[in-house]
């Protein structure tokens, strides 16, 4: 049967409101991600739960944005602009708002999993609408200042959720979160306009089952390593469950006429290159954003506010760059932004894998910043320049298969990087204890060993993450500007068929 398009209404439509609409909406979702973390000790406390129970409000989120991703290209086809973005928003409204009066830990975690089913759609959404509203030369620009909200809320995020729960109750985080998100409502519903294509087909029931097996099989999995370790029996079953899910999910896609997220926008070169180096520097980045708080935490004893300080100008001076960045991509392309900012990314995550007991607060904040203004020219314009590639109809594929490979390799960056640096610690210690002779009851000699390996072993991951960003910057020296492919109809492929054949006689 042939697919039915629905065009979007033809009506005028205001750009501004918008992206307004749009950003608001992403800034108060990602707010509410960077909000939680720092504030799950005190919720432990006060609801009575453990700290595995308790991780669930950060990982049930993490794993139904990771379901809902894949699926939220089938969801932009499906559903006008309007319907998706004010079910998005109300829904996160509704998450919020539960959580914000949640009698016990249950009714949390329910409201933090509702949040997470409106962040699902509104994510990918957002990078949809930028690129079907605004033309090829203005996309940097416009991806730009949508890179904006999507730094500057976790930029703000711990260093505010460090200072409420040392002061006042963490359901304050949520007092604060609501009126954004119920101004997102009222924006969605007052100036939000359909402007994506709608196709009319039925939902694949057995490909959302093997999406959610296999997207979320991986990332239950490369979550719980960092946590368990790899030989844990739970990480073991989660990751061989997604692989056997993903692999039967791609198998199905393959054959599909219409299927529910397009692997085949792997065959555009330059969208499968920039993909590739989104992933490694994504799984570089998770290197700063995990294991420096360890160690200033863990080792130094700086406070939680004091950690969120020490990353609030790094996270400042990315959002600054992102619109500069997007301006930049739009006269040059991505080529040389991308190489420029690997280099300086090479060169302080390496600064960074020399770490001391002693190394000075006012160093780690300008390494910190440096490093993040490095990376402010890679995530967007790379990024862009592959989704530029992508003829309109596959702007929502593409959108969700870059998002759901860049959650993916963040939770496995997490969990490598972890590992290393915890695998190392361990047997860096015990070759001190080993080798010096230390007494188990001797705590100096016992607090030295441990500073000197804990050291040991988070240098050894930021040197692993020095070399991953090497392997990116060898691979961008290979980005070129693209512009979108147009498709070859059935018939144009005939026709091309026959000349071929015909040249060939």
């Amino acid at each position: 049967m042939a697919k039915t398009e629905i065009q979007p209404q033809e009506q005028p439509i205001n750009k501004v409101l918008i992206m307004s609409t749009l950003i608001i909406g992403a800034f108060v979702t990602l707010l509410s991600q960077t909000l939680i973390n720092i504030a799950l000790p005190q919720m432990m406390e006060s609801l009575d739960v453990s700290a595995n129970t308790a991780q669930w409000l950060t990982t049930g989120f993490m794993l139904v944005n990771g379901v809902l991703i894949p699926i939220s290209a089938f969801l932009i086809d499906k559903f006008s602009t309007r319907q998706l973005v004010n079910t998005s928003t109300i829904l996160f409204a509704i998450g919020t708002l539960f959580c914000m009066l949640a009698p016990n830990f249950t009714v949390l975690l329910i409201g933090r999993l509702i949040q997470a089913c409106g962040a699902g759609i509104l994510m990918p959404l957002m990078t949809v609408v930028t690129l079907t509203i605004f033309p090829i030369e203005k996309r940097g620009q416009a991806m730009g200042v949508m890179g904006l909200a999507m730094v500057f809320a976790p930029a703000v995020g711990p260093t505010l959720s460090g200072w409420i729960v040392e002061n006042y109750s963490w359901r304050v985080l949520f007092y604060i979160i609501l009126p954004f998100a119920l101004l997102a409502v009222v924006m969605g519903l007052l100036f939000m306009k359909n402007v994506t294509q709608r196709s009319a087909h039925r939902l694949d029931l057995t490909s959302i089952i093997l999406s959610t097996l296999g997207f979320g099989g991986l990332l239950y999995g490369f979550s719980d390593a960092g946590n368990d370790g790899w030989g844990s029996s739970t990480v073991i079953i989660s990751l061989t469950v997604g692989v056997i899910g993903l692999l039967l999910f791609l198998f199905r896609e393959l054959r599909s006429e219409k299927p529910l997220l397009e692997f085949r926008v792997f065959k555009y070169g330059m969208f499968s290159l920039t993909t590739v180096i989104n992933v490694i520097i994504t799984m570089a980045m998770y290197a700063g954003m995990i294991l420096l708080p360890l160690y200033v935490q863990t080792l130094r004893g700086f406070s939680a506010v004091e950690s969120g300080l020490l990353l609030l100008p790094g996270a400042i001076i990315m959002g600054i760059m992102s619109p500069i960045t997007g301006i930049i991509f739009d006269r040059v392309g991505a080529r040389w932004l991308a190489v420029v900012g690997l280099i300086i990314t090479i060169i302080t995550t390496w600064e960074f894998s020399r770490l001391t007991d002693s190394t000075s607060y006012t160093h780690l904040i300008l390494m910190y910043t440096a490093r993040m203004f490095g990376m402010s020219m890679l995530m967007m314009p790379i990024m862009t320049a592959g989704l530029n590639q992508l003829p309109q109809r596959l702007n929502a594929h593409g959108t969700a298969m870059v998002n759901t490979l860049r959650t993916i390799s963040g939770a496995l960056g997490t969990a490598l990087l972890v590992t290393i640096a915890t695998n190392l610690q361990k047997s860096r210690m015990t070759e001190i204890v080993t080798s010096q002779g230390i007494a188990q009851d001797d705590k100096a000699l016992m607090t030295g060993a441990y500073t000197d390996s804990f050291i040991y072993g988070i240098n050894a991951a930021f040197q692993v993450a020095t070399w991953i960003t090497v392997a990116a910057l060898v691979l961008a020296f290979f980005i070129k500007r693209t512009t979108p492919q147009k498709e070859e109809t059935p018939k144009q492929n005939s026709e091309k068929n026959t000349i071929q054949e015909a040249a060939e006689n």
